[in-house]
């Protein structure tokens, strides 16, 4: 047996030819880009007040305006805690406007609300006989920072019931569960993937021990589809993930990248963005072409209590239809603004302001995960 085993089994029905014991990528699964047709995009509604403190009562409007706009798009499936909250949400969201006929609600217990490093990573197939959709389930350690991650590390078996997707549970050779969080990767669906030294390969090792660059390697492309690694090197002062890539570098189609720049030399990110920035423009994607690269700036830094924040306009997420941006108040959200729809030409570009939001040391992509269009939209398991 492979080295990487995969709990399908229990979870997949049908396809005769669905084998549990199957790499993803030998069964034709790959990890589709962000701008690919969603069939919904998940968020779970903020619930630890401790990730904004004394500034929590903000962040449910904000969460709602995101919704507002993300509802427009497509489906938004939103995990709640239970059905008191769910009800109490469904009236914020009714206020604010939102067709709930786009919304669906799923019941399940969370200890924070940043789905992009808790969901299952979705990946895809387009060969006969097998599900469309399948779920990778990572395993989720709280990014060996915060003590209250049991709940979190649940969700994904509760979600890919929901969605009723086979899910894979990629293993480390010696039978571990291997850690990854969703922020940690970027792909461009044909082959390419983006990651950092500081979040994979720092000295520090808190995802998995012993893992060097060949063995993540082979893991990317075993289970994402991915023949070409650009590795970059540290993530943006303020991080606590350890330089997740989402916060720098994203594909914005299958051949072009925008990555944030700081122009101050005096700024703690000039040189590691700069260092970045020359990595790219040397790099080249799966055919061996060079990337097309466009440089985004960063706002001024964000400090709250002293605690400098990852506030970063790379941090968007593109939906179906719309494209949302942090923005931070400052001159720069104008130009990233005018970059990002320059690139994105199908979709309306929206502001979100995210100086609350960026307390909890994250935001827009960071809070969302995309369900690709696939086998089925939602299961019918909600409250």
């Amino acid at each position: 047996m492979n080295h990487a085993q995969n709990d399908a089994k229990s979870d997949a029905a049908g396809p005769s030819k669905w084998d549990p014991t199957a790499l993803p990528n030998a069964l034709g699964y790959r990890m589709p880009a962000e701008w690919e047709p969603h069939a919904a995009t998940w968020i779970a509604w903020p619930c630890e007040r401790s990730d904004w403190p004394g500034k929590f009562a903000p962040i449910p409007w904000v969460y709602t305006e995101i919704t507002k706009y993300l509802a427009r798009s497509e489906r938004v499936g939103i995990v709640v805690r239970n059905p008191k909250t769910m009800r109490r949400i469904a009236d914020r969201l009714n206020k604010a406007g939102v067709d709930l006929g786009r919304v669906e609600f799923v019941e399940a217990a969370t200890d924070r609300s940043w789905l992009r490093d808790s969901f299952p990573t979705a990946v895809v197939t387009d060969r006969p006989h097998l599900p469309e959709l399948a779920l990778l389930h990572w395993r989720f350690n709280g990014w060996a920072r915060y003590p209250n991650f049991e709940r979190d590390r649940k969700l994904p078996r509760r979600l890919s019931q929901v969605i009723n997707s086979p899910r894979f549970a990629p293993r480390r050779p010696d039978g571990s569960r291997v850690v990854l969080e969703g922020g940690a990767i970027e792909v461009n669906g044909r082959g390419t993937l983006l990651t950092t030294e500081e979040c994979l390969l720092g000295d520090e090792q808190i995802r998995n021990p012993g893992y060097d660059r060949a063995a993540y390697e082979r893991l990317f492309a075993d289970y994402l589809g991915a023949s070409r690694i650009i590795w970059l090197g540290r993530g943006i002062a303020g991080d606590d993930t350890h330089g997740h890539v989402d916060d720098l570098t994203r594909f914005v189609d299958a051949k072009t990248v925008v990555t944030v720049v700081e122009a101050n030399p005096e700024d703690a990110n000039h040189q590691p963005l700069l260092d970045n920035l020359k990595r790219l423009e040397r790099a080249t994607d799966q055919d061996g072409a060079s990337l097309r690269v466009v440089a985004l700036p960063m706002p001024a830094p964000v400090y709250f209590d002293g605690q400098r924040l990852p506030a970063s306009y790379a941090n968007f997420y593109v939906a179906n239809t719309v494209v949302l941006v942090p923005t931070f108040n400052d001159p720069n959200d104008r130009v990233a603004l005018d970059a990002l729809a320059g690139l994105f030409p199908g979709r309306t570009v929206v502001g979100i302001h995210a100086v609350d939001l960026v307390l909890g040391l994250g935001t827009l992509h960071c809070l969302t995960q995309q369900q690709p269009a696939g086998q089925m939209t939602i299961a019918t398991t909600m409250i």
